[in-house]
C-alpha cells in the first residue's frame, strides 16, 4: 500500500479566508427518525421509480455521449410547470438551488461588489459570497422576522448593495415575504434583487411567487429548486428563473456539462408526475399545521411558518435540548436565533415519534422568558468582506 503524505490542513497554501473554516453540513447520522434538513420524506411512488428507471435506462444507452448542455428539454418542462407566461430561455437549471446561487455570484458579484441579505437566514449564503470574493453584508428582519420594503431599500441604501437576497419563505423561519413588498423593492432599486423561493410550493399560496413580476423588473432573479416539493434532495436540480439577458450571463460562468443527462431525465420524469408529487406537499403543508398548533399548546414559541419545517422553543440551553432528542433517536436542526430550534414535517409515525420526544426531552428543559426576536433586534448591519470579517 502506497503510503499517504503526512501533511496537514495548515500546512497548505489555503486562500486567506478559508484559514480555520469548516466544510458546510448538516449532521447525516444514522437514527430512526430525520427531521433536520427539510427533506420531503415521502419518495417518489412505485409508478414514478418505475418510470425513472424506464428512462435512465433508455439513457444510458447514449451516456458515452456528453449531455445537452443547454439542458433545453429540462428547461422546457420546467416552464411548462411554473407557468406565469415563462419560456424555456428564462430558466437555467443547475446542481441545485446552491450552484445556481453560485453561478449568480459569479456572474453579478466578485471582488469590490457587495452582497446583501436579511437575518436570521440560510447559512450557506455567506459561503456563496465568500467562494466568490463577494463582499457579505447583512441586515436584520423585524423582531417577527418579516420584512417590510422600507427596511430593505434602507438597508440597500446603507450597504450599497449590488446583489440583494431576500428569501422567501425564509430558513429558517419559515417566513414569507409578500410579492407587494418584492415589487416596491425592485421599483425602488438598480440593485439586482434575487428571490430564494426553495420552499415556494409549501406556502399557503404558492401562486403568490415574485415570478409574475419578471415582466416589469429585468434584474429580477427568482430561484427554486425541485429538491424539497418534489422529493428530489438526491437528484440536485435547482433552478433560476430570470429575464433570457440573465440566463445568458449565467451560461457565460457555467461549467461544460455541468447538468449530467441522468439528472436531466430524472427531474423530467418527475415533472411529468407534477400533480401526484404536489399532493404530497398539501399534506405536508398541513402537517407543518398541525405540528404548529400542538407545540403551541405544549407551551412553546413557534414562528408562524409558511414552509415545510418550524422554529419552536426557546431553550435557555439548545444545545443540551438538541442532544437529549438524538438521544431519543430524533434529529432536529440546531440553527437560527439562540434558544431556537428547528424540525421539518414528516410522516405520521415520524411526527408522532418526535412529540413524544418533545414530551420526553422538554419536560425538565429550561426556558427563555424573553420573546421572539429579540436577539436579533438590533438595527446594526455586519459587514464579511471577501477577506473575512470586519
Amino acid at each position: 500500500m502506497a503510503r499517504v503524505n503526512p501533511i496537514t490542513l495548515a500546512e497548505l497554501p489555503l486562500r486567506p479566508e478559508l484559514v480555520g473554516e469548516e466544510p458546510y453540513g448538516a449532521p447525516q447520522l444514522d437514527v430512526p427518525v430525520c427531521l433536520n434538513v427539510n427533506e420531503n420524506p415521502y419518495p417518489p411512488s412505485e409508478a414514478v421509480r418505475r418510470d425513472m428507471a424506464h428512462a435512465i435506462a433508455k439513457q444510458a444507452g447514449g451516456l458515452n455521449r456528453y449531455p445537452d448542455r443547454e439542458a433545453e428539454g429540462l428547461r422546457a418542462d420546467l416552464a411548462e410547470y411554473i407557468g406565469f407566461g415563462v419560456g424555456g430561455n428564462q430558466i437555467w437549471p443547475a446542481n441545485g438551488s446552491n450552484e445556481v446561487m453560485t453561478q449568480i455570484l459569479q456572474a453579478f458579484g466578485g471582488p469590490g461588489r457587495t452582497l446583501l441579505t436579511f437575518t436570521p437566514t440560510y447559512s450557506m449564503y455567506p459561503e456563496y459570497a465568500r467562494n466568490t470574493h463577494t463582499d457579505y453584508v447583512t441586515s436584520p428582519r423585524d423582531e417577527y422576522f418579516g420584512l417590510d420594503s422600507a427596511r430593505v431599500l434602507s438597508a440597500i441604501a446603507e450597504s450599497g448593495a449590488d446583489v440583494v437576497l431576500i428569501t422567501s419563505p425564509n430558513n429558517p423561519t419559515g417566513t414569507a415575504t409578500p410579492v407587494a413588498v418584492i415589487d416596491e423593492v425592485c421599483a425602488g432599486t438598480d440593485a439586482l434583487v434575487v428571490v430564494d423561493e426553495a420552499y415556494q410550493e409549501f406556502n399557503d399560496t404558492p401562486e403568490d411567487s415574485a415570478i409574475a413580476l419578471l415582466p416589469k423588473y429585468g434584474r429580477l432573479i427568482v430561484v427554486r429548486t425541485l429538491s424539497k416539493a418534489f422529493a428530489l434532495a438526491g437528484g440536485r436540480v435547482g433552478y433560476a428563473v430570470a429575464a433570457p439577458a440573465v440566463i445568458d450571463a449565467l451560461r457565460i460562468v457555467r461549467l461544460p456539462y455541468h447538468l449530467s443527462a441522468t439528472t436531466q431525465t430524472v427531474a423530467q420524469v418527475a415533472l411529468r408526475h407534477a400533480p401526484e408529487m404536489l399532493a404530497r406537499v398539501d399534506e405536508l403543508r398541513q402537517t407543518r399545521a398541525q405540528m404548529e398548533q400542538w407545540l403551541r399548546l405544549h407551551g412553546f414559541d413557534v414562528v408562524p411558518s409558511q414552509s415545510n419545517f418550524l422554529l419552536f422553543g426557546r431553550f435557555a440551553d439548545r444545545h443540551a435540548v438538541w442532544a437529549d432528542f438524538l438521544a431519543h433517536g430524533v434529529l432536529i436542526r440546531e440553527v437560527g436565533p439562540e434558544g431556537y430550534l428547528r424540525v421539518c414535517a414528516g410522516t405520521p409515525a415520524e411526527v408522532d415519534a418526535f412529540e413524544g420526544a418533545v414530551l420526553e426531552v422538554c419536560r425538565h428543559a429550561e426556558m427563555m422568558p424573553a420573546p421572539a426576536g429579540e436577539a436579533i433586534s438590533s438595527k446594526k448591519q455586519v459587514r464579511i468582506s471577501s477577506q473575512g470579517q470586519s
